[in-house]
This record gives C-alpha cells, sequence and structure tokens, in this order.
C-alpha cells in the first residue's frame, strides 16, 4: 500500500487556522442535526413491513439506538485521541495509511458527501414547493437556491453556519415533539381516515428465533442508515471550545437526544395509524398529524420536514468541505483547498468546490442513482474508523499517552459496532449486487487519482 500509518499532513502553505468559536449547544445541534434528516419520516413504514409486529418495530429501533449509542463513544474517544478538523479522514490516515483515507475523502467529495447535498436538497425543495402551493416543477429551482444560500452562509463563517443549523435543527425538534405531544395524549379526530395502500400491504410476523432474527436483520438496514450521521461531526473538532473534552460531551449527548426521538416518534406513529396503518402510510408524521390535527397538521408537520432536510442539509454541507480541506493539506488534492479565508477561517474553495459538484449532480439528476451505487460504502467506512480504535490506542499507549476518554466495553463493544456496520455492508450488496458492483467500480476510480497525487506530492517535497 502507497502510504503508511507513519505518513503525517503537509503544512499548510497559510498561518491561518480554524477558530475555535463552537461551544457545546452548537456542537450537540451538530449532532442532531447531522443524524436526523428525511429518514425516521420514511424508514418507519419500511420497518414495519419487514418485521410485522409492534414489539419488534419497537425493538428494531430499539437495538439501532443501541449500535448509535455505541458507535458514539468509540467516536467520541477518537474524537478525544485526535481533536483535529477532517475526522474520519485523520483517524484512517494515522491508523491505515493515506490509501483509504483518501478513498473515503474521495468517496464523499464525488458522491457520498456531494449526492447528499443534492438529494436532501430536492427533498426539502420538494416539500417546501408543496407547503407554499407551488408546481412540482420549482423544487429544482429551489433545490440550486437552498444549495447557493447554505453554501454562502458557510462560506462566510463558522459561527454563521452553525448557528443557521442549530435554528433548523431547534425548530426540527419542535415539529417532531408536537407530532410526538399530539399522537400520544390528544385523542383522533371523529373525521380521521387512515391511509390506504395503493397496494395492500400484507404483514407476514416472523415464526420461530430464525425467521425472527432474519426478520430483524433486515429491518436494521433502514433503522441503522437512519441514525447514520454522528460521526460527521468529529470533522470540525478544531472549531470546537476545548475539542477533546467538547467533541465527546456533544457526540453522546447528540446521539441520545436522537435515540430519544426517534423511540417516540415511532410509539407517536404506531398509536396514531396502527400497525397496518404505518406499513401502508407513504408519509407517516403528515398522516399522524392529519388524523389528531386535521389539516392544519399536515401542513405544520410538512414545515417540519422542510426545516428538518434543509437543517441536515446545512449540517453536511459544513462538515463535509473540513473533511476535503484536510485531504488537500496532506498534499492529496488541489492546493486551493488546504487554505483557509484569512477572515472568515473557513475552507471557502474547498465549499465552493462541493458547491459545483453538487449543483452538477442535481442538474444531470444522477445523485439518486449514484447514492444507491454507493451506499455501502459509507459504512464500510464506519467499520473501518471504529476498527482504527484498536490501532491508536494501541499507539498511544506505546508512546506513553493516556486520555480520560476511553469508550466504555471496549473492545467487546468496538467489535459489535464494527459487525454491526459489516452486516448493513452486506445486507446491501446482497440487496442489490449490481448497484455495489458500480459502486466498488467508482471506488476503484479513486486509485489511479490517488497516484497521480501522490506524484504531485512527492513533486512538490522533492522541490527546494
Amino acid at each position: 500500500m502507497t502510504g503508511g500509518p507513519c505518513d503525517r499532513p503537509m503544512t499548510q502553505s497559510s498561518d491561518v487556522r480554524y477558530a475555535a468559536r463552537l461551544g457545546t449547544f452548537s456542537g450537540t445541534m451538530l449532532v442532531v442535526g447531522g443524524i436526523i434528516g428525511a429518514g425516521i419520516f420514511l424508514s418507519p413504514s419500511i420497518v414495519v413491513q419487514r418485521v410485522g409486529t409492534a414489539p419488534l418495530t419497537m425493538g428494531a429501533w430499539g437495538l439501532g439506538a443501541v449500535v448509535a449509542i455505541i458507535g458514539g463513544f468509540v467516536y467520541a474517544e477518537l474524537g478525544a485521541r485526535r481533536p483535529k478538523a477532517g475526522g474520519t479522514y485523520v483517524y484512517l490516515r494515522e491508523a491505515f495509511g493515506t490509501l483509504p483515507a483518501f478513498l473515503y475523502g474521495w468517496a464523499l467529495f464525488l458522491i457520498i458527501g456531494t449526492g447528499a447535498i443534492a438529494a436532501v436538497a430536492m427533498t426539502g425543495a420538494n416539500y417546501l414547493a408543496e407547503l407554499l402551493g407551488l408546481p412540482a416543477e420549482a423544487g429544482r429551482p429551489i433545490a440550486i437556491a437552498l444549495i447557493v444560500v447554505l453554501t454562502a452562509l458557510n462560506v462566510a463563517g463558522v459561527r454563521i453556519g452553525a448557528t443557521t443549523g442549530n435554528v433548523l435543527t431547534v425548530l426540527k425538534l419542535s415539529a417532531i415533539a408536537l407530532l410526538v405531544v399530539a399522537a400520544l395524549v390528544l385523542s383522533p379526530r371523529a373525521d380521521a381516515v387512515l391511509p390506504v395502500a395503493a397496494v395492500p400491504v400484507t404483514l407476514t410476523p416472523p415464526t420461530g428465533w430464525s425467521d425472527t432474527i432474519a426478520a430483524m436483520g433486515a429491518a436494521l438496514v433502514p433503522v441503522l442508515f437512519s441514525f447514520g450521521g454522528w460521526q460527521q461531526t468529529n470533522a470540525v473538532a478544531e472549531e470546537l471550545v476545548d475539542p477533546a473534552r467538547t467533541l465527546p460531551k456533544v457526540l453522546i449527548l447528540g446521539v441520545l437526544i436522537v435515540a430519544a426521538t426517534y423511540l417516540l416518534v415511532n410509539m407517536a406513529y404506531l398509536r396514531a395509524l396502527g400497525l397496518e396503518g404505518l406499513a401502508a402510510s407513504r408519509a407517516p408524521a403528515a398522516d399522524s398529524m392529519q388524523i389528531y390535527l386535521g389539516p392544519v397538521g399536515r401542513t405544520l408537520i410538512t414545515f417540519g420536514i422542510v426545516t428538518s432536510t434543509v437543517g441536515f442539509l446545512s449540517m453536511v454541507i459544513l462538515m463535509s468541505a473540513r473533511v476535503y480541506q484536510a485531504m488537500a493539506a496532506d498534499g492529496l488534492f488541489f492546493r486551493s483547498m488546504a487554505q483557509l479565508h484569512p477572515r472568515t477561517q473557513t475552507p471557502v474553495s474547498a465549499l465552493l468546490w462541493q458547491g459545483v459538484v453538487a449543483l452538477v449532480l442535481l442538474l444531470s439528476g444522477t445523485y439518486g442513482q449514484l447514492l444507491d451505487y454507493v451506499v455501502f460504502a459509507d459504512w464500510i467506512f464506519f467499520g473501518s474508523t471504529a476498527a482504527t480504535l484498536f490501532v491508536l490506542r494501541a499507539r498511544d499507549a506505546a508512546r506513553g499517552e493516556h486520555i480520560a476518554v476511553r469508550a466504555p466495553g471496549h473492545p467487546f463493544t468496538t467489535v459489535l459496532f464494527v459487525a454491526a456496520a459489516g452486516y448493513v455492508v452486506i445486507g446491501s450488496v446482497v440487496s442489490n449486487p449490481g448497484n455495489a458492483l458500480r459502486g466498488a467500480a467508482l471506488l476503484a476510480l479513486g486509485l489511479p487519482v490517488y497516484a497521480y497525487w501522490m506524484r504531485q506530492r512527492s513533486r512538490s517535497e522533492r522541490s527546494p
């Protein structure tokens, strides 16, 4: 493998460094906003269809919460050990070398991050167009505007970008709280009608332990995807006040808030719609609010979904750009992307190029298909990053370095998380091997690109 664990980042040509301006509240909102997107409004129906009973439905979300909490503890220790901008990229580079780290950044820039920006922007834009009574074709111009405006806000400064995300995250949590309170406290309206699926949904509860394990395994795939996203907060470590202490705190607090939110939301869906109604619903949040608050409730939760998707979009834009900046600072990407603006102290070039790629994917309409191709890769990097804890712990111990933050139950809990990530990868590959093959090919395209940048770096190091 070209590049090894001893590789160190190249020094930036600029003396400008990230400004530590984000406290515990902003960090926690980054975690919550980076996890809660559209998944909790879409995945619960799929989970019910796969397990067929209310106890197993709640069990699947509970198990997903446990995996997410374990992952939060693992990333908390990683963040305490290496409180550097770039997060996952830095951990992979220091544990396994520059190649896997580059492939992560390459996938994030080419598809995972930018594709998610395009997809989430379109989702939020479509809901916003519906909310404003605009025609469906208004969705794309709105999505373009969202990407441009949120990129500009993040260029203006990390505090501005984070504040925007904070406001949107608080609004989304408020909308979800309204949904939960309405479903768990109010009585259904007399004229309430449960959703009816265009194609009837037949629920078949599993029989026996083997069927139950298989059903729960299938349900965990959408559950764990809905819980994904907390790891991105590590990318902004250098912009947190006292990151070695703050990052672990906000990771655990944020993941716990999301776990409680997801469990309460699913309880609300089941009470409002029942098992069959939830399985049949294509918009469980809107259908639930319609039952308790009528059209006004549907409008309110649609607004909540808009703020949820736009808030998630803002967080992805903010956090992903830090990975490209770290990669460029290592000499493995365009030099301009390594620079921070002297006034705003933000990676302006990385943010702008990220926006350009996202807009190209949006306008080409390929983002959904490309994301389907690489959805398995996201969890490959999740699992690989968790595995870096074994290497970094051993290396730090050999140097006599010790930290107060440690993942509880390591190595057993870390192995469990890696196994869960592996299961999601296997499940994604088995469910659509063609997509996985295409995704692997897109990742492989990064190999000659990596070789090019390594040659460029070697020439730069040899030059006087």
